[in-house]
């Protein structure tokens, strides 16, 4: 009887002990089943273009060291369709995302020193213009890509291929956001933002332009606007007008909310370094 009564303690223990592994085993798979969703959700449902070229290969890296094992090929392909000869792909919100962090990652790599306190900068931005939750998943993969060899003229190559001048210049934005989250501002970093923007396509005017939004001076107003103090007042005004086509809100609006939200802010300190113009000039 006392034999018996030891063997059902002892098939009672090792039932639960089965329970509890199988049940860790479990929780690990929904885990990992919810980081998938939370990528997924993350990229936008789903990459077009920067599924393909030096992008897609970074990418692929992520979601193997990062996303343990997962392919590339469990997201849907969404690229470009019915694209003309020379004309841009179609930039899903995925592609945008991915190529700022791909590109704050050559950024960051700049001055061969990444500190953790920069991190912390980079995930307050990411917080503040993505949401708590996007700015996880976005740490997380600026994480991995940073271990990586980055071919930064390549990227820039591919994203000046596919996508419009005027996400593009969102995209520049966002870098500059991005790398002067801590206040400063190196030398290294400096030049391959402006190597990014030259490769990008982007025009040595926008460029100094989106740079004077970040960095002021006493002349911030006219750099902005990409005109010279001597500058006629009809120039002024077109130059102003160019700038509004170029950077308008709803030209992103498709990326997301919380893009087309800094695309706003950007359109108001344009205004703002206009009216200021405006103000001591004294014309309408």
């Amino acid at each position: 009887m006392l034999k018996l009564l030891l063997a059902v303690i002892l098939l009672g223990v090792v039932v639960t002990a089965a329970g509890n592994i199988m049940g860790k085993q479990s929780k690990n798979e929904n885990k990992k089943e919810k980081k998938k969703k939370s990528f997924a959700k993350w990229l936008g449902g789903g990459l077009g273009w920067a599924l393909g070229g030096p992008i897609g290969g970074i990418i692929g890296f992520v979601l193997g060291s990062v996303y343990d094992g997962m392919q590339s090929g469990e997201f849907e392909y969404k690229g470009a369709q019915d694209v003309f000869p020379g004309q841009p792909a179609y930039t899903r919100r995925g592609d945008f995302t991915t190529s700022l962090l791909v590109l704050s990652a050559a950024v960051m790599k700049a001055d061969e020193k990444v500190m953790k306190s920069e991190l912390d900068y980079v995930k307050d931005f990411l917080k503040r213009n993505f949401g708590e939750e996007n700015a996880a998943e976005m740490l997380l993969v600026l994480r991995s890509i940073l271990k990586q060899e980055i071919p930064v003229q390549a990227v820039c190559q591919q994203i000046r291929e596919n996508m419009d001048y005027s996400i593009r210049l969102e995209l520049l934005y966002f870098l500059f956001g991005l790398t002067l989250a801590d206040k400063q501002i190196s030398k290294a970093e400096l030049d391959v933002l402006q190597s990014i923007s030259l490769w990008m396509g982007i025009t040595m005017a926008d460029f100094l332009s989106i740079k004077a939004l970040f960095i002021k001076d006493s002349k911030a107003a006219y750099k902005i606007l990409g005109v010279d103090e001597n500058a006629t007042n009809e120039e002024i005004k077109k130059a102003y007008r160019q700038l509004v086509i170029n950077h308008h809100p709803d030209k992103v609006s498709h990326l997301g909310e919380d893009i087309q939200r800094a695309a706003n802010e950007k359109l108001k300190q344009i205004n703002a370094a206009y009216d200021e113009i405006k103000k001591q000039r004294g014309f309408n």
